[in-house]
């Protein structure tokens, strides 16, 4: 008897956006696979709170015209049709969409992720070779949810990234394209790290 597995079948990004729109949980979407989204940690949920309120509340204060948009806000890869959902996003100006759902963001400024141990090496590698793939595209940051450090990578003229790097509560994440300066201490605030 022969016993082979079933082969399995890609979906076509239509597929995937009428499962993703009626499902309970969010999926992403790249190379016709869906891959659920699991739930995040409390450390992780606080963190992206804390992130966006700050990022909000500097941006109303300067009568910007950039939204900071949660991880509910799926995005676009267009090049690659790939569909992600970061974990905060920002545009600036004019918003594309991809369609009229309203549910598709095409020109993020900025993409924040916050990093977990099971996701730690995908938003590193595979997933930032794919955000740099966004034209509109300016700034990608790594958060860390185990130990204080914030990786800032951005976009140069010359279509390299530069990292800087910080990791000490008293220093200020600079972010350049919006132009808006976040204490690690706020970033941090109600995070308790081992051995502290």
């Amino acid at each position: 008897m022969n016993i082979l597995p079933k082969k399995k079948t890609r979906i076509t990004p239509d597929e995937y956006l009428e499962i993703d729109s009626n499902s309970d949980i969010r999926h992403e979407y790249f190379n016709g696979d869906i891959f659920a989204m699991t739930g995040s940690s409390l450390r992780h949920n606080i963190i992206n709170t804390n992130i966006s309120r700050e990022l909000g509340n500097r941006l109303i204060a300067k009568n910007s015209n950039c939204n900071v948009l949660s991880n509910d806000m799926r995005v676009k890869v267009q090049e690659i049709e790939k569909y992600t959902y970061p974990d905060i996003a920002v545009v600036c100006g004019e918003i594309e969409l991809e369609d009229g759902k309203f549910d598709t963001l095409m020109n993020p400024v900025i993409i924040i992720e916050i990093l977990s141990d099971s996701t730690e090496a995908y938003d590193r590698g595979k997933k930032f070779f794919h955000y740099r793939l966004i034209p509109s595209l300016q700034e990608y940051i790594l958060v860390s949810q185990y130990f204080c450090l914030v990786e800032r990578f951005i976009r140069k003229d010359d279509a390299t990234w530069n990292l800087s790097s910080y990791d000490r509560m008293e220093q200020t994440l600079r972010i350049e394209s919006i132009g808006c300066d976040v204490p690690l201490s706020d970033i941090y605030r109600w995070i308790e790290f081992e051995g502290n």
